[in-house]
Order: C-alpha cells, then structure tokens, then sequence
C-alpha cells in the first residue's frame, strides 16, 4: 500500500473475558493527538460518499465501531490508497491536508471519528481543485 503523508493504521488494545469485549482508545497515547471533538456518521446508504474534503489543520482517527466502510485518502501529488475498516479495534490515522472520503458503508456502519481540533469552517478544503493547489503552492 502506498505510503500517504503519515497516513496510517492503528491497531489498538482489546480487552475482554466471558463478559464481552473492551477496545480502549486513550487520546495522546492510543490516539496519536490529544481529542478535541468527536462524531460519528451511521445511518449512510451504501452509495454515499462522505468527507470529500482535506483539513489544514485537523487530524482525525477514523474507527468502525459497528459494520464496515472504505476510506479512500489522497495526497495531492498523484498516490491515493484505500482501506477497510472492518473490526471495531482498527482505525486509521489522517494527518493534516490529506484528502478523504469515506464510502462503501455497510447497512449497520457507525463510523466514530476522532478530532484533534474543535469545528472550525474555514480550515476545511472542500474542492479537490483547491486542495491540488494548496499542495502545489506548499511545495514551491
């Protein structure tokens, strides 16, 4: 799989017994930022695209808590990977200014996200054209 600007998978502790499971996520431990924000996306048809955007200066931990879906990420420079989130103790690592889309998600999908930053509009890049410029204009 391509290497995409420090995107990466996080495999994270799970405990459990006769009782059930447990995954714990410790933000600036498990979570490779301190957690500002949290969501989660259920709820979406299998052919619907979500994200379609990159982030100036949020990282993000994406986790299939339930169900699976694809994340797709691109790096502005031509190299795009795709993984599948399909296990609740898995998630993916998205630093900053890296393009993503989440698809493909299955009937009982919840997709939980973890956010590095509190909601903030005007850091968000939603045109692929501009995100290509960005990453041009960052390179010069």
């Amino acid at each position: 799989m391509t290497d995409i600007n420090g995107v990466r998978i996080l495999e994270f502790s799970q405990l459990g017994d006769a009782r059930g499971h447990l995954v714990v996520a410790e933000g600036g431990r498990d979570i490779p930022f301190n957690i500002k924000r949290v969501f989660y996306i259920y709820g979406s048809d299998q052919n619907v695209v979500r994200g379609k955007h990159a982030n100036r200066k949020t990282e993000f931990v994406l986790i299939n808590v339930a169900g699976t879906s694809k994340i797709k990420v691109k790096d502005g420079e031509g190299n795009e990977a795709v993984y599948h989130l399909d296990r609740p103790h898995i998630g993916i690592y998205l630093p900053t200014m890296v393009w993503k889309d989440m698809y493909d998600f299955s009937s009982d999908s919840v997709l939980l996200v973890l956010a590095s930053e509190h909601y903030d509009a005007d850091e968000y890049i939603r045109s692929y054209d501009d995100f290509i410029k960005e990453i041009r204009n960052a390179m010069q």
